[in-house]
């Protein structure tokens, strides 16, 4: 801030005068020096720009919610990565280590098929978010998080002997999905997540992470910063009452809030999406509308050297609640839960610029 000389006459002229001159040089300082957000090509994943969220559960398959599960079978999935692969996507994004991610690895091995994964590794809640998340309306039972606890400790595990076993197809891992942003039911400590993430690291060789959302990065940047090889962040305009025309700006806005608190630390978009029909949403959620923030976003990565992972492959209707077919979490899919594809994959994405592999 300008001090100013106590003999100065403050008139409101001399004052206009100062405050002019005051904002000419911020603005010249941030003209100079604006937020780039354009990485080295070496802060791609895997040399990999697009990617996409894939979970293959069709109707009538689900994964384990207090019964079992009801999983893909080896065929069912192989059909998904080929209709991945032929819509331009060689980068997946799993999200636990449970059977259905070692199915999912082991039929890129068995098929040699030319996909990447980013394994995750889910993280249950150690702590009772029930002030926080609007869907947990009782304090959760201490013997439940420390059944939760002892469930995290063996998904580490699964998750390190995966990345191990399937270590030419995992080219990183992920520890925790949105266990850290305040709304969530699955809500994990910092000192937790550090743990966790430093267990994996020294038991595995490829880049480690948590996914979250942008503020979270925001936020605890600092205390995650020397844990982390790269930052997964996710950001969803859709959600936060964005227009189509607002989508990419305010996505970029996001990124840009997370640079000024880490300006060296590579980013990778995990999860950003449009669902394509969704009564949350009305009529900001159409086909078209998702084939342009798909294609708005991509060529953004592209142009920044920044890995995008599109959420998601597939509808899953075993998302959201039962008696609302048209809830969001059902239809973020680029294929319709049947496999028919929606506008944005129903030819070759050439609208897309793709990075070229080495």
């Amino acid at each position: 801030m300008l001090s100013l000389p106590k003999v100065l006459s403050f008139t409101p002229k001399f004052a206009t005068a100062i405050l002019a001159c005051t904002l000419s040089l911020f603005c010249q300082a941030n003209t100079t020096n604006p937020i780039d957000l354009k990485q080295s090509p070496d802060a791609l994943l895997s040399n990999l720009q697009r990617g996409v969220a894939y979970s293959g559960f069709r109707h009538g398959q689900h994964p384990d919610r207090g019964e079992g599960a009801v999983l893909p079978s080896d065929e069912q999935i192989l059909e998904d990565l080929n209709l991945i692969l032929a819509s331009g996507f060689n980068l997946i994004r799993l999200y636990d280590s449970q059977q259905n991610s070692r199915d999912v690895l082991s039929v890129i091995k068995h098929n040699n098929l030319p996909i990447k994964v980013m394994l995750g590794i889910w993280l249950h809640a150690e702590i009772s978010n029930h002030e926080g998340c609007e869907w947990i309306t009782s304090p959760t039972p201490q013997t439940k998080l420390d059944a939760n606890q002892s469930k995290n400790e063996k998904e580490i595990t699964q998750g390190i002997n995966l990345a191990n076993e399937y270590s030419s197809i995992v080219v990183a891992l992920n520890v925790g999905n949105e266990s850290l942003v305040t709304w969530n039911d699955h809500l994990v400590s910092i000192e937790s997540i550090i743990a966790y993430i430093t267990k994996v690291k020294k038991s595995t060789t490829q880049p480690v992470t948590t996914a979250d959302n942008y503020e979270v990065f925001a936020t605890y940047g600092h205390q995650l910063a020397d844990h982390l090889d790269f930052l997964a962040v996710h950001t969803y305009p859709q959600w936060e009452g964005k227009t189509i025309d607002e989508a990419l700006p305010y996505s970029i806005e996001n990124l840009k809030k997370i640079r000024a608190v880490l300006p060296n630390k590579p980013i990778v978009i995990a999860e950003a999406g449009w669902a394509s029909q969704a009564s949350e949403f009305q009529e900001r959620a159409s086909e078209a509308q998702q084939h342009r923030h798909l294609t708005e976003l991509m060529n953004f990565g592209n142009e920044n050297n920044i890995t995008v992972l599109w959420f998601e492959a597939f509808d899953e209707d075993w998302k959201g609640h039962d008696n609302n077919p048209l809830g969001a979490e059902k239809h973020w899919g680029l294929f319709n839960i049947d496999r028919t594809p929606k506008k944005a994959v129903k030819k070759n994405p050439s609208t897309i610029t793709h990075v070229p592999q080495n």
